[in-house]
């Protein structure tokens, strides 16, 4: 084997740059492969759509004492009807962690399941740790269709 002429520092020098050389590369390499990967696992946002009423379906198909959960837009709303049989409409995310809340007939009152909060008929928190009441929506009759519109 015939030895190398070149200075030492010099072939240090080499192995330094392709050191560095082949460690960016596989670097770039990495980023190259995980960064469509986590774009890809990560959902693009949307738009909030914009809804001032919808259609909650008919009077007749919503029974008394009893609730149902409605969408407005993106976003989930509880249709309630009394034994007296009056509508009333409230958002159906909890305000304290946004899970979905529901009618429980049985306790007479809106229920999230999530941390046992509860809201009295009127959207009003009365148990729990929601931090305030419901939102609520406006509920117009229509002929046989039940309207759903925000409150201005």
């Amino acid at each position: 084997m015939a030895e190398s002429t070149e200075p030492m520092d010099t072939q240090e020098n080499r192995r330094d740059f392709l050191k560095y050389f082949l460690g960016g590369g596989l670097i770039a390499w990495l980023a190259a492969i995980l960064y469509p990967m986590m774009a890809y696992l990560k959902p693009p946002k949307q738009a909030e759509v914009e809804v001032t009423s919808v259609k909650a379906g008919k009077v007749g198909a919503v029974e008394k004492d009893s609730g149902t959960i409605v969408r407005f837009g993106n976003k989930p709303v509880i249709l309630l009807r009394n034994a007296a049989g009056e509508f009333r409409a409230f958002s159906a995310t909890c305000t304290h962690l946004d899970c979905t809340v529901q009618y429980r007939k049985d306790m007479g009152l809106i229920w999230c399941a999530c941390h046992n909060g509860r809201y009295d008929l009127n959207g009003r928190n009365v148990a729990g740790p929601p931090p305030r009441p419901l939102d609520e929506y406006r509920v117009v009759i229509q002929g046989e269709d039940i309207l759903i519109s925000k409150k201005a």
